[in-house]
Parts: structure tokens; sequence; C-alpha cells
């Protein structure tokens, strides 16, 4: 790792050179290249130089014992010595992370899927809770929300939802709700104040972009219809409503949130292609293929990844045994603290399988 780090290091200073030559910056394209091939660097090679000071200064203190100290001066200086072998340990660790392999879709926007599971209509109910927490933690972050397409249960609930989040990093952060969430309440018509268990099920897909997912037109069924729902007189005076329908893998995409034909159309498309690319990605990473179904499972209890019990105000995220008794901030968006702590734990077995 430290041979790696002194290529990065010397690749940093190369760089530096390039950008300060004349040619490179009279050429706006070019300078713009390797400014950002640098800034890629910067973190890195920082934390790289403050580690060599640190060995440095380590190796120094080390020879002052064969200076011929007193007693005192040489339990200081090896109190010394354990401090900077301390420091020269938590450093190397913070390099090992920094050079763990970036996940390429981190920064992308994504689509979101929220579709009710077992539980009858408090599952259609609790996946609206999950869409409001979403939305809510999506806007503190100053992300711009867009609902795609919506299939409600009749009373406020969703059996299915699916929306898009566009900002810097979204995928890094919503990547670890995908999966099977389980809620245990009473439910608002449960008369005899029994706790109810159901679930609703999140799937969480980085947008792709047009080029790297080819769709050829004779592989579509676009057929255009009536919106239904609510919406006034005009919801069903103008087809504008899309399903698009994948015909080799069979995958079926609908839109009719937008009044505009084109606009359900190109959100379609990009649902498509999002899932499109999601099944690509699980094929490249030597996975079973399966259908996206899979991200989420089949909705049943047993397959939860984390929990929301109203009774005891406690969320548990079975993933890495952390439970939370703040149930109403989490609901209201106010969940970083389960990311930051998944997302700590992923750092760390990669780190391990890295070392390993």
């Amino acid at each position: 790792m430290l041979v790696q780090l002194e290529q990065i290091d010397k690749r940093y200073q190369e760089l530096e050179e390039q950008i300060a030559t004349p040619e490179i910056a009279s050429d706006p394209k070019q300078l713009q290249k390797l400014a950002q091939e640098r800034a890629g660097m910067e973190s890195v090679v920082s934390k790289y130089r403050e580690y060599q000071a640190t060995a440095k200064s380590l190796a120094e203190t080390r020879a002052m014992l064969n200076d011929g100290l007193d007693e005192e001066m040489t339990t200081l200086v090896k109190q010394e010595i354990a401090s900077l072998e301390a420091q020269l340990d938590h450093q190397l660790q913070e390099l090992t992370l920094l050079l763990l392999p970036k996940d390429a879709s981190d920064k992308r926007d994504i689509i979101m899927e929220i579709r009710a599971g077992t539980g009858g209509d408090e599952a259609g109910l609790f996946a609206a809770d999950l869409f409001r927490m979403y939305s809510r933690y999506a806007q503190a972050k100053g992300w711009a929300i867009d609902i795609i397409n919506a299939n409600e249960s009749g009373i406020g609930g969703f059996k299915e939802i699916i929306f898009e989040i566009k900002g810097k990093g979204a995928f890094s952060r919503f990547k670890y709700e995908r999966g099977v969430h389980r809620v245990q309440r009473v439910p608002v018509t449960e008369s005899s104040g029994r706790i109810h268990t159901s679930t609703a099920t999140v799937a969480v897909l980085p947008e792709a972009e047009e080029v790297e997912i080819n769709v050829s037109p004779d592989d579509l069924r676009i057929d255009i219809y009536h919106s239904g729902g609510a919406g006034g007189q005009n919801v069903n005076k103008v087809a504008t409503a899309v399903r698009i329908t994948h015909l080799p893998s069979g995958m079926v995409v609908i839109c009719q949130d937008e009044r505009s034909q084109l606009k359900n159309k190109t959100k379609a498309m990009s649902v498509l292609r999002a899932r499109l690319l999601d099944i690509e990605r699980r094929q490249q990473e030597e996975e079973t293929a399966k259908q996206r179904r899979s991200q989420v499972g089949t909705g049943e209890r047993a397959e939860k990844i984390r929990t929301y019990n109203f009774p005891q105000d406690r969320v548990t995220d079975h993933r890495i045994g952390l439970s939370l008794h703040n149930l109403n901030r989490v609901l209201a968006g106010d969940f970083d603290q389960l990311i930051d702590a998944l997302a700590t734990d992923d750092q760390a077995k990669r780190l391990q399988e890295q070392l390993a």
C-alpha cells in the first residue's frame, strides 16, 4: 500500500508541474481535466504526507534513546514514541479507507420504489410513512423530489409509489435503505388495541445515463391511455399516461403523474433504464441474475432489515444491531445516525476484506 501511496504522491507532483506550465494554462479543457485528476488525489496525498511527517518524527524520537538520556528523559521519550506509534497506526487506517474502491454510483441521482408488503391496508399506510420520511430527509439535504407514479390504496396509503430524488450523493446515502422494512403498532382501525405487524419493501436504483443503457425502440411497446385517479376535469380528457413494456425482459413501467405525455414518457424511460442498469450491475458483480425484486425480497416479515416499533418508541436496524429510541424523529426524516452507522459498518467490512 505504501508503494501505491508513493506512486499517487509522485503523480500528484507531476500534475502540479503540468498545470503550472503555460501550455496547459492556455488550454482550458486540458487544464480542467488535469485539475479534476489532481483534486481526486488531494485528500489521499494530504493524509499520506501527514503520515510521512509522523513516521519521520517517530524515527527521530526513537534515535534519541541512543543519546545516553537519564531515566526521567528516557521515560518521557518512550511515552512520546508510544503516542507517535498510535498516531501512525491511526493515519495508516485512514489511508487504507481512502484507498478503498469507490462506488461509481454514489454521486448519482436515484429512483426509489416503495411497495406495500404484508399487512393489508396498514402496509399501505406504512409505505406512505416511509415516503414522507424519505421526502423530508431529501428536503433537509436540499435535494429535489419528483413523483413518477403512485398507486394509492384509498385510505391515505400507497400500494406502490415510485419517485426520483435528484441531488449530489443521493445514492451514497439512500443505498442502505434497500430491503424490507417492518412496522409494529396499533392500527387506527384496530378497536381492541392489538399490535399489528406489517411490511413495505424499498428499492433504490441509481439513475442510468442514456449512453450507458442502450434500449432499442424495437424492444419497446408503448401504450398511451387516460390517467386515472384524482386530478380534476382534465384528468380523463387527454390521453397522457404512458405504459412502456420492455419486451425482452417483460418489464413494465407506468407513469401518469405528469399532464404531458412527453414528460411521462421521459420519466418512464428513466425508470426503465435504471432497472436495466441495476440488473446489469448485479450480473457484473457475478451475482446470480435475478429480477429487480431480489433487492427487496418478497416482503415477508422474516426478511426485515429494519423494524419501527411504536409501543417501544424504537427503531432497530437488524443488519448492524443498532437500536434508537427516537422513532418520531426518524420518521420525520432525521435518520443520519442510522445511515452513518451503516456506512461505517460497510467501510469496516470492505477494509477487512482488503487487508485480508
